[in-house]
């Protein structure tokens, strides 16, 4: 079968990159995911240090703690389309303003000295003037969505699609899936992935998730789910699970339109959730909310990123889930034909996500937000609830408290 033919392969091809292999053996791999799993990042380190991180909040204004908030991609920072270099108009930017993450498209990426040097760069000036490191992230899901595996400047395995993966059976290839994507992703400086997918193909009419899901089977596509993150975490990248509460039901594209899915909570409970609630039951800290509505849960049209009854009643109270939620592109049709910038942000906010992520103008957003603690719309409270978990997740991933080595120096274009 040709997937495992790919993915065999890796090993051999990551040594090549850097001596980054280091595969389980498959009856290993072969084992419940939970038995495999093991300790998860925050465990390994120790509880978390409340002291420490109550002390770099309490430093923080208060406009610097809703720029924690915010994931910005690299070309919004700027102002400058297909910025690839972080010169003196990245480093004004960051020295003035302070984002949590920073997301890089294909435009950012030429090869990999210049992926290298970029991120690098980055996290020097982050460090410099906010003291806090970034989340610097990428869509790398393989299959058709991959921002570094469809350059042909980077000599990277390819990992084919989730479906086919899923169609094996055998979690070990998503583990496999996980590894090696992750393995160049931190060969690279970039810390988070926008993925596993965790949607369950339930319509098969669905072309916006289509192959990017492991399957149909809920308990299927949970085993190469947690199988996938490990293989991440192994790597030091931090999976981001998406797209909650689960895309597959839908047939629109919520990057153009609004995007529906008709289940009720039961039928979502004996399928869309089951991989998330897994996820969570098994130490997942980041999560991705879908633009999908749910009228049968919600009783309106609303959003599920933007909905309070999808974030903090069903992930927060009802799965347990107490790490950071993302929403997804703010920039995406469902949001976009509704609500304007500045109301999609706020809302964001209510509705329980920790960041938010933006593509283009960040300004107009963070600002709604910062007024909307100014006159009271938006507890201080719920900002720092927030921002302490982004901390935590930072902490618990080796990236608060680790030293960093001064990025090279660079050029001064963009």
């Amino acid at each position: 079968m040709n997937i495992k033919m790919n993915l065999m392969s890796v090993p051999a091809l990551l040594c090549c990159a850097g001596c980054l292999c280091g595969l389980r053996p498959a009856a290993v791999l072969g084992e419940e995911p939970a038995a495999v799993l093991g300790e998860e990042p925050a465990a390994v380190l120790g509880e978390e240090p409340a002291a420490v991180l109550g002390n770099e909040l309490a430093v923080m204004s208060l406009e610097d703690k809703v720029a924690q908030m915010f994931f910005v991609d690299l070309d919004g920072l700027t102002g400058v389309a297909g910025t690839q270099i972080a010169g003196d108009i990245t480093r004004e930017a960051l020295q003035n303003f302070h984002p949590g993450g920073i997301s890089l498209f294909a435009g950012n990426i030429i090869d990999p000295d210049q992926l290298a040097l970029l991120t690098a760069s980055l996290q020097e000036y982050s460090l410099e003037y906010s003291g806090v490191p970034l989340l610097i992230g990428t869509d790398e899901e393989g299959g058709t969505v991959k921002r570094i595996g469809s350059n042909g400047n980077f000599d990277v395995p390819y990992v084919g699609s989730m479906q086919d993966i899923g169609s094996t059976g055998d979690a070990s290839f998503g583990y496999q899936a996980g590894f090696t994507i992750g393995a160049y992703l931190s060969a690279y400086g970039i810390n988070m992935d926008f993925a596993p997918v965790a949607d369950v193909l339930s319509n098969p009419a669905n072309t916006v998730i289509g192959s990017r899901s492991f399957g149909s089977d809920p308990r299927l596509v949970s085993d190469m789910v947690e199988m996938y993150r490990k293989g991440l975490l192994e790597n030091k990248v931090i999976p981001c699970v998406k797209h909650f509460p689960g895309h597959g039901a839908t047939t629109a594209d919520s990057h153009t339109g609004m995007a529906v899915t008709e289940k009720n909570m039961d039928q979502l409970t004996a399928c869309e959730l089951v991989p998330f609630q897994t996820a969570v039951i098994n130490g997942a800290d980041c999560i991705m909310a879908a633009h999908i509505s749910l009228p049968s849960v919600t009783g309106n049209d609303t959003p599920a990123s933007l909905s309070p009854v999808i974030i903090q009643d069903l992930l927060r109270n009802t799965l347990g889930f107490d790490g950071v939620v993302i929403t997804d592109a703010l920039n995406m049709g469902a949001v976009t034909n509704m609500y304007s910038p500045a109301d999609a942000a706020v809302l964001a906010v209510l509705a329980g996500n920790d960041m938010l992520l933006t593509i283009g103008d960040f300004r107009e957003p963070c600002l709604a937000v910062l007024n909307a603690v100014k006159d009271g719309r938006i507890p201080e409270e719920r900002i720092n609830e927030s921002v302490r978990r982004i901390l935590k997740l930072k902490h618990d991933h080796g990236l608060i408290g680790e030293t960093s080595e001064p990025a090279p120096a660079v050029p001064s274009s963009n």
